[in-house]
């Protein structure tokens, strides 16, 4: 049985010592007329997932914390969203883990690298209405503050390594607070402002990325973010840009920091 409360920003918290998955449930939720503001957290996840459907460890004392949210967005912008989470994951991890804020590195859309090994992510899933915009979102965020899974092809780090974590609770009321005030500032200003603090956090031009393109990578270096947020990367033939796809930091960095 859950433990709720209402917290700041409008939150419903849901808290349960054990789940298959936050998002899972978020999602039912969703589908069934739950209105926005539902945040869920678990103890302990059995079943959760990263990207591609990839098993995301969640023991005890790791941080597994789902969101609903029915922005009404329209597609095409959709993806602002997406930043707009992983900016506050950021804000929440630095401000719980101060001292290691300057090793703290966004890659897009929403991982958060500590020293580059990944440390955090945020799994969305969303639905459209019958006009074709964004019904609604769910972010399951996904936090390695004592354990890290192992992963095959990419480096992963635990908060536990480097200092004494924080309550699962804490951060998880850190990520809400910065979801209420992120989106004030989309609502309120525009997209203008999201974007400059996502570049702010995010590795600089020149990092050497590949981003999946069907059944390839495409490999380049990091470009920044267009207009509307979507990924630039720049490759041999010029400048690509990337609405979805799942980025993994290459060793190559042009030591120039050029694009």
């Amino acid at each position: 049985m859950a433990a709720a409360r209402e917290g700041g920003g409008g939150w419903r918290l849901e808290t349960y010592e054990q789940l298959p998955s936050t998002s899972d449930l978020c999602a039912a939720r969703a589908r069934a007329g739950e209105s926005e503001g539902l945040a869920v957290m678990a103890g302990q996840q059995t079943s959760g997932r990263g990207r591609g459907q990839r098993v995301w460890l969640s023991p005890p004392g790791n941080l597994a914390l789902s969101v609903l949210l029915r922005p009404q967005t329209p597609l095409a912008i959709a993806g602002q969203w997406a930043l707009l989470a992983g900016v506050a994951l950021f804000d929440a991890l630095a401000s719980v883990a101060p001292a290691l804020a300057a090793e703290l590195r966004l890659k897009w859309p929403n991982d958060v690298t500590l020293a580059g090994a990944k440390l955090a992510g945020i799994l969305i899933e969303s639905a459209t209405d019958a006009a074709g915009r964004s019904d609604w979102m769910v972010f399951g965020f996904g936090v390695n503050l004592v354990a890290a899974p192992t992963l095959p092809d990419r480096r992963t780090v635990a908060l536990a390594e480097r200092m004494a974590p924080p309550a699962p609770a804490i951060l998880a009321a850190a990520i809400l607070d910065g979801l209420a005030s992120w989106r004030a500032v989309l609502q309120q200003g525009g997209f203008a402002r999201l974007r400059e603090a996502w570049l702010g956090y995010a590795h600089p031009p020149g990092t050497g990325l590949s981003v999946a393109c069907g059944d390839a990578r495409c490999h380049g270096y990091f470009a920044g973010l267009d207009e509307a947020g979507a990924l630039l990367l720049a490759t041999e033939d010029g400048i690509r840009k990337f609405q979805t796809g799942e980025v993994v930091l290459d060793a190559a960095t042009r030591s120039d920091g050029q694009t």
